[in-house]
């Protein structure tokens, strides 16, 4: 299988788990209301543009399973902003090209990543223009209400990776069980 292959080449690690097991709470979306990463407002794909965290939630738990995948980039250090944006930007380049993979094999699932979507250098929000490519745009797993500690802990995957790292997560949430 596809998806399977891109995991194991560009993941760090992942696994399957219940998506009913996953905490959701919109507590986790009101995160993003508080701006710390400067998004709010300034991406389609972020919260308040991207809906409501109450319609993502039930989105979310209308799948049984999620494949929870991470991936782990080296960093300067703990102040590279820079070094983490563009390893933010390559965690959902994985993102589309597992949604490419599943689109292929015909499988119904939701993708949901780290932070900004990142599938453009400038988001056409800025511009007050619509997304330019809503067929490469991320959903954060923060704006769905996943408590993103929570779920790396219910997949078995460490949260932090050590000194001088950035580890995201992804989620790929499906139906019923993959076919390899």
């Amino acid at each position: 299988m596809r998806i399977e292959k891109l995991l194991n080449k560009y993941a760090k690690a992942h696994a399957i788990v219940n998506t009913g097991e996953i905490r959701f709470d919109p507590a986790f979306h009101a995160l993003c209301e508080q701006n710390a990463c400067g998004f709010y407002g300034a991406c389609w794909m972020c919260p308040p543009d991207v809906g409501g965290v109450l319609e993502w939630m039930a989105r979310a738990r209308a799948y049984e399973r999620t494949i929870v995948f991470q991936s782990v980039h080296t960093i300067a250090d703990s102040f590279d902003i820079e070094g983490m944006q563009h390893a933010a930007r390559r965690h959902n380049h994985l993102i589309v090209r597992l949604s490419r993979a599943a689109e292929k094999e015909g499988i119904d699932c939701l993708f949901l990543g780290a932070g900004a979507c990142g599938g453009c250098k400038t988001c056409a929000k800025k511009k007050g223009e619509p997304c330019r490519h809503p067929d490469r745009a991320v959903v954060p797993l923060e704006a769905a209400g996943v408590d993103v500690v929570q779920l790396a802990k219910l997949a078995g995957l460490p949260y932090l990776n050590g000194k001088n790292t950035v580890t995201y997560f992804g989620a790929m949430l499906f139906r019923g069980t993959l076919e390899a």
